[in-house]
């Protein structure tokens, strides 16, 4: 009676542990799953946010003179503007300034060492707000102040 007592005891426990081991790898697959969700939503997102990006490029650079005038504003001496539409940043906010800009660089009378900036803010709905676009970064011809 004992042997018989141990023995389905022992079949017991073997059907336990094989149970276990099923449910833990069924839990490992539905894990799994969940990571690939969570790494595809991710990408969507970021796809998102650069097909925003290149539709906010894109608004920029059909107005693209409303940027040259205000470059050209800051001086008489200013015969043209030059953008360097690769160097365009997108700014996420921080701590002392919490607004969303879209910074445009570039260079003026075909001068290679010469440089500006512009911010332009980004309203909640994600338009450019070209009414509020303002020189960030001065008229500089090797570093030093172009006047």
């Amino acid at each position: 009676m004992k042997k018989r007592t141990k023995s389905i005891i022992a079949t017991i426990a073997s059907i336990v542990a094989l149970v276990s081991l099923g449910g833990c790898a069924v839990t490992q697959k539905e894990n799994n799953n969940q990571d690939k969700k969570v790494t595809s939503s991710k990408k969507h997102i970021t796809d998102d946010k650069e097909a925003i990006k290149q539709k906010q490029l894109a608004y920029l650079k059909n107005h693209e003179q409303e940027i040259i005038d205000l470059v050209k504003a800051q001086s008489p001496k200013v015969e043209s503007v030059q953008i360097d539409w690769e160097e365009t940043q997108w700014s996420d906010g921080g701590l002392t300034n919490p607004e969303y800009y879209i910074n445009v660089f570039g260079r003026i009378n075909n001068i290679e060492s010469s440089s500006w900036g512009t911010l332009i803010p980004i309203n909640d709905d994600g338009t450019l707000n070209m009414d509020e676009m303002f020189l960030s970064n001065p008229l500089r011809i090797g570093g030093d102040l172009f006047a």
